[in-house]
């Protein structure tokens, strides 16, 4: 089988052929049916992700089929179909108790060894949706039912767990309100259909890139704003009466946005940061205006989302018509083109490329 390679920032990644390792009792072997390419797969690659020295498969937004699972393994059998979830909960530390999931103290613990290369060379993967077959604990992946193409059902485990579950979730936004989503991706474009869902009465999408814009509006945005149009600020205040949003969604991952958002955003208001900002990334305003503004500033970290509870629900989302995820598909590509869809994801010119396989 084979996985493509991340080695070292800066270089291409490498698709080669891979001997998979016996499955430890709690792990589950899964044969991938798509992998959406998501923007902070972009981070190691740029440096900006700290990883282990070895080599390693990237890729955490993925679906697909189970063909084994290990002796310890009740939750699924071979032939079901699974969403990918990069949160893999304990159940029972504190986090997972209180429902809190997508804190878990599993959370971030180092890659396991999944594979060997031809020469010998030890392979790492989180979940590794960046191949032909995903290698992880049985908690990565979540069972669904449902006739959703592969290339749809891939993106929950991300793209709209994370955008849908910030607006839904965390922020928990309120019918009427007024929301600003800056970024609009498909974690973008997922809040941008969260906040239709919730019935915020004024929805205005932020991107320098005017199809990104118009898909927007398609999905449920009432008003599109280009920076390049002029100040993005002065833009969204006079679509809110000189106030600023109630709800600002920091989704780019970017400080001169993350300030936008702040600044955008409604004294008493909401500021979120969904987007993953380089570590080291330190907000633009001082306490005396955090305490005179009445702001709430909250991380939404993968959108709240309980994975076993929402999951499921955005699928049956997806299914009665509630969430539009064929319009966020920009295009299909094989393993091999997958630089080509990291190159596509970072010069904006989609919304989301997915790996068929």
């Amino acid at each position: 089988m084979r996985v493509s390679i991340f080695r070292e920032a800066g270089t291409p990644l490498t698709v080669e052929e891979v001997t998979v390792l016996p499955l430890g009792a709690g792990d589950v072997r899964v044969r991938t049916t798509a992998s959406g390419i998501c923007h902070s797969d972009l981070l190691p690659l740029q440096g900006l992700l700290p990883r282990a020295a070895q080599a390693s498969v990237l890729g955490h937004e993925g679906a697909g089929i189970v063909e084994e699972v290990g002796s310890a393994v009740t939750t699924m059998k071979p032939g079901d179909q699974v969403v990918a979830s990069w949160v893999s909960p304990c159940f029972h530390c504190y986090w997972c108790v209180n429902q809190q999931t997508e804190y878990c103290e599993t959370f971030g613990a180092p890659q396991p060894v999944r594979f060997t290369t031809a020469n010998g060379e030890n392979v790492t993967a989180g979940i590794g949706t960046f191949s032909e077959m995903m290698v992880a604990d049985a908690r990565s992946f979540i069972p669904i039912e449902t006739d959703l193409p592969p290339e749809q059902l891939a993106l929950i485990g991300c793209g709209v767990a994370t955008g849908v579950g910030a607006v839904l979730n965390t922020a928990a936004v309120r019918p009427g309100s007024s929301v600003a989503v800056l970024g609009c991706g498909g974690v973008g474009q997922s809040a941008i259909q969260g906040a239709r869902i919730a019935g915020a009465s004024r929805i205005i999408a932020v991107d320098p890139v005017p199809s990104k814009g118009a898909m927007a509006l398609q999905l449920g945005a009432t008003h599109y704003v280009n920076p390049a149009d002029g100040d993005a600020l002065e833009q969204v205040r006079e679509l809110t009466g000189g106030r600023g949003v109630d709800y600002a969604f920091e989704v780019a991952g970017r400080s001169d946005t993350a300030s936008d958002a702040w600044a955008m955003t409604r004294r008493g208001g909401k500021v979120l940061f969904v987007g993953a900002q380089p570590p080291g990334t330190t907000p633009s305003w001082g306490s005396l205006e955090w305490i005179m503004s009445g702001k709430t500033v909250i991380g939404a970290l993968y959108g709240s989302s309980q994975v076993h509870r929402d999951l499921p629900r955005y699928v049956r989302m997806v299914e009665s018509g509630q969430l539009d995820l064929a319009s966020m598909v920009s295009r299909t590509i094989k393993l091999d083109e997958v630089n080509e869809g990291l190159a596509a994801i970072e010069t904006g010119e989609v919304i989301r490329s997915v790996i068929l396989n």
